[in-house]
């Protein structure tokens, strides 16, 4: 991936070595001008938005149909202070490390807060077993669930993990993506999808993305069964696709700077090397257009080595994607963010503009999936 002032991106990519043709084929012109930006005082909300940001040819400037507008309307249900305001919260429980009572409490908040939005929640349990230790121990995670109207056996996954480690609060790995997923929960609380969508909150990502696989393995093989027959109930229905967000809020080049980079994105990832890369390619490529039309202030970007998050145990069964402020393997594996598992990673460490570019992602998020699962407000008709 180029990041510059002009970028023109052509992709034609074949992985005939995996026993089958894959191709995607996509452009897209982005402009970014030079931008300045105002000094940031973390934490604070001194900075209430990158007014200073051009991006004008870069988000927007698409002509909107009806059905667009509907989108539109469902995405607007996002509130930025509600996303920092949960994120907030979720860091008043530390780094929510796996195995410890302050990421039990915080579970029991995530299921609190879903609850308290209307949600019905459930709980996945397993056995981990630490690493040094002989015996498992039990681990649990939550997930909540909106019920189609019209296809209720169908079902989008959204997730982040709640666990974090390295001493400090885990704010953007990962409260940063938890949060996104819980405010796209709560402004879909009372709209009528005519698909499922499922909200999951991992937990042992830290160590091996542990949960997401339990729930894979206990849940895949659930999938479109109507219980009881005839019920029009499904307890665990079809995967369409997984959608993960993991570290949301960083990206501030490398070197590193003290603010966020002016070519600063969300950066939307599928594996190539996966049994379902054409269809996860096809994803990410309804979240770029998504981000393209109704994010406010950062433009999204593609790539194709998704790496290390929770979407990993899916990407052989569904359509799998994850939303990052930068590539794993290129970016954050290289140092780009010295906050990742360190005390650093605070609420306060944080600035307006870093918030913004977490909130664009469930900007993208949003808008795709509210056109996925047929997303409408009653009465908006």
């Amino acid at each position: 991936m180029l990041k510059g002032s002009t970028m023109l991106i052509s992709l034609c990519s074949s992985s005939a070595r995996w026993g089958r043709s894959f191709s995607v084929v996509f452009s897209a012109v982005l402009f970014l001008g030079p931008i300045v930006l105002a000094g940031q005082d973390r934490g604070s909300g001194q900075q209430a938005r990158p007014d200073d940001r051009r991006v004008n040819r870069v988000l927007g400037g698409v002509e909107m149909t009806a059905a667009d507008s509907v989108v539109k309307a469902v995405v607007e249900r996002l509130d930025f202070d509600s996303y920092k305001e949960i994120l907030r919260g979720l860091t008043e429980f530390g780094d929510r490390e796996q195995g410890t009572e302050r990421n039990a409490r915080a579970i029991d908040w995530i299921e609190a807060q879903l609850q308290g939005w209307g949600y019905e929640t459930e709980r996945i349990h397993y056995q981990f077993t630490p690493r040094g230790g002989t015996e498992s121990e039990p681990r649990e995670e939550v997930y909540a669930t909106k019920v189609g109207s019209e296809v209720p056996g169908e079902m989008y996954i959204i997730g982040g993990h709640m666990d974090g480690r390295g001493g400090g609060q885990a704010a953007n790995d990962d409260g940063s993506g938890t949060a996104l997923v819980m405010e796209i929960a709560r402004a879909l609380a009372d709209v009528r999808t005519a698909r499922s969508l499922r909200f999951a909150l991992w937990n042992n990502e830290e160590t091996g993305l542990n949960g997401a696989r339990a729930y894979v393995e206990q849940r895949a093989p659930l999938q479109g069964i109507e219980e009881p027959p005839g019920s029009g109930q499904y307890p665990e229905p079809t995967w369409l696709g997984m959608i993960q967000h993991d570290m949301m809020l960083w990206d501030h080049g490398n070197p590193v700077t003290f603010n966020q980079a002016l070519d600063a994105d969300v950066d939307i990832e599928f594996q190539l090397a996966s049994e379902k890369a054409d269809e996860s390619a096809a994803l990410a490529l309804k979240l770029l257009n998504a981000n393209r039309m109704f994010a406010t202030d950062y433009p999204a970007v593609m790539s194709n080595a998704m790496s290390a998050t929770d979407s990993g145990p899916f990407q052989d069964l569904v359509a799998a994607v994850s939303l990052r402020e930068n590539r794993r393997l290129y970016e954050t594996g290289n140092r780009a963010n010295p906050h990742w598992h360190r005390p650093t990673d605070l609420f306060v460490t944080f600035s307006d503009a870093d918030f913004r570019l977490g909130f664009n992602a469930a900007q993208t998020t949003l808008a795709a999936v509210a056109r996925l699962v047929e997303a409408r407000i009653e009465g908006g008709r």
